[in-house]
């Protein structure tokens, strides 16, 4: 069967989520044919079933703002027209979603489905919206079969949109063959060469993420004695504003800025302890990445992070905003290594048995094959 993915190619959990499905199905024997406005960041080699159309946004000088939309509803069109799609799987509900039905309208003889997957913002930030509310209400009533990454997704948009068609929870995973720690990790002496401990944060830096809350966390683990660093990865709108707060702190020199990496999983292997201090998350992927390679995660009880992060099992979780209580358990983790290691081996057999690739990519065919 031929399936279009339909993605952002940006850092992110949903590009990140797409592009992985997409490399799994096509080792399955699908033939996968990603369409967007570049090439996804993780689809980074060749492999076989797997090819990529590029969205070319038009720029006319009558329009202030760029046609994605259209753009992306045209090049649909012209894969399914050569490609015979069998599917198309669109990650967002705007605008891929709207762009996918206006495709199956114009092509109304290929007798293609529709599947649409609701990552978060498109929901709980852009579904607020009152412009968009009804607009994201029709996107999911006329798509084939929906599917949302947590249950607190799936309920939060039956609820907010009353929506009565049934809701596939689907959620993200990892394949915890290639996501697993490094033992011998050397950047560990790289980034803290007295042996502090390491603290991480992997994000897009945007205002709801928090990232500000990670150097206020450090500040009280220092206050409290505690040798670390804080190793944040990624870029975005709340860099700058971070950056400020470490110098204003005193900080500085206990904190990296790394920007955007590729490396994840070397990285991951030198942390401790990973923080999401987020104050709305839908599911928490990079959270499942960090538990993988062994790392226990200190984060806030906000959406489907609770799904994730068993408190004090494999990591703790606090209300969002509560950087002392947060600080608190940063500090038992690492004190007491006994707890750290049982906290970081819960955390990789949870995310083997609930969030395995291979049983969830199973879960997305059932629904292919039903559509």
């Amino acid at each position: 069967m031929k399936i279009g993915m339909v993605c952002y190619p940006t850092y992110g959990g949903s590009g990140i989520v797409a592009t992985e499905l997409g490399e799994a199905l096509a080792a399955r024997g699908w033939e996968v044919h990603f369409i967007s406005y570049a090439n996804p960041i993780r689809l980074d080699r060749f492999r076989e079933n797997i090819f990529f159309h590029e969205v070319e946004i038009p720029h006319y000088p009558l329009f202030e703002f760029h046609l994605y939309t259209l753009a992306l509803t045209g090049k649909i069109l012209e894969v399914l027209k050569y490609e015979k799609l069998d599917i198309i799987h669109v990650h967002y509900a705007i605008p891929h979603a709207i762009s996918g039905i206006l495709s199956k309208q114009i092509a109304a003889s290929s007798k293609v489905k529709l599947v649409t997957t609701l990552h978060g913002t498109d929901i709980t930030l852009i579904g607020l919206e009152p412009a968009f509310s009804p607009i994201v209400k029709y996107s999911i009533e006329q798509s084939d079969a929906v599917t949302a990454v947590s249950r607190y997704l799936k309920d939060k948009t039956i609820q907010q949109f009353q929506i009565e068609k049934e809701i596939h929870h689907i959620p993200n995973f990892i394949d915890t063959k290639i996501y697993k720690r490094i033992e011998s990790c050397n950047l560990k002496k790289t980034f803290a060469p007295n042996g502090e401990a390491i603290l991480m944060h992997i994000s897009n830096f945007r205002a709801v993420k928090r990232v500000p809350d990670t150097i206020k966390i450090l500040k009280e683990v220092l206050e409290q004695g505690v040798p670390a660093k804080l190793i944040l990865i990624g870029d975005g709108p709340e860099r700058s504003e971070t950056e400020k707060l470490a110098y204003e702190l005193g900080l500085h020199s206990n904190v990296k800025f790394l920007g955007k990496q590729n490396a994840i999983i070397e990285l991951l292997s030198c942390a401790d302890v990973f923080l999401l201090p987020s104050q709305s998350e839908s599911f928490g992927l990079s959270a499942l990445e960090a538990m993988a390679c062994g790392v226990p995660v200190v984060a806030s009880s906000v959406g489907g992070i609770p799904e994730v992060v068993q408190h004090n099992e494999n990591g703790f979780i606090a209300e969002f905003g509560d950087v002392s209580r947060m600080a608190r358990y940063v500090i038992d983790l690492i004190k007491n290594k006994n707890k750290w290691k049982i906290f970081s081996e819960n955390a990789v057999e949870f995310a083997k048995k609930e969030y395995e690739a291979e049983k969830i990519v199973s879960m997305y065919e059932k629904v292919y094959r039903e559509t």
